[in-house]
């Protein structure tokens, strides 16, 4: 038997707008936006990919971070990444349920062409056609009316979804 479907914790933001006759169901959760990130997010407002770029050493790094781990410098600069990648990893969720996906999703960690990984979601291919070495593409993903993400697409047909 499936685990009981929980309802919505109090204060949860539901959709606003559901297909007629299927339930409110919770929002997907919201990126924390801070002022060391803050300039990754108005990049994906503007369907770009931005990545840092350590000024000193010309090491690339994501995700941002006030400084370098590598030469400690505080000095970069913001690049567009190329947007193409291979899956590293991946894992497939199955539970526990989380309110706002629906079970089972996969989660990918793409290495991007540029040297540097980030955890996403995949689309274009069923969870059990993910492999690892699978080139992907970037593409951005609305979820609801205020939230669109960098996601990644599969460049193969095996296990379309």
């Amino acid at each position: 038997a499936a685990p009981a479907q929980a309802a919505p914790a109090q204060g949860t933001p539901l959709q606003d707008t559901p297909a007629q006759g299927t339930p409110l169901r919770p929002l997907r959760p919201r990126p924390v936006i801070n002022r060391d990130n803050a300039g990754f997010w108005d990049g994906v407002a503007r369907h770009q990919l931005l990545l840092q770029r350590c000024t000193a050493c010309a090491r690339p790094r994501f995700p941002w971070l006030p400084g370098c781990a590598d030469c400690g410098s505080p000095d970069w600069e913001p690049f567009e990444a190329a947007g193409s990648g291979t899956v590293f990893s991946y894992v497939v969720m199955h539970h526990p349920p989380f309110p706002a996906f629906d079970p089972p999703y996969p989660v990918v960690l793409v290495e991007l062409a540029e040297g540097v990984r980030m955890i996403s979601g995949i689309t274009g291919v069923a969870p059990e056609g993910i492999r690892i070495g699978m080139p992907v593409e970037l593409e951005f993903l609305r979820v609801d009316a205020e939230l669109e993400l960098p996601v990644f697409r599969a460049l193969t047909a095996e296990g379309a979804a």
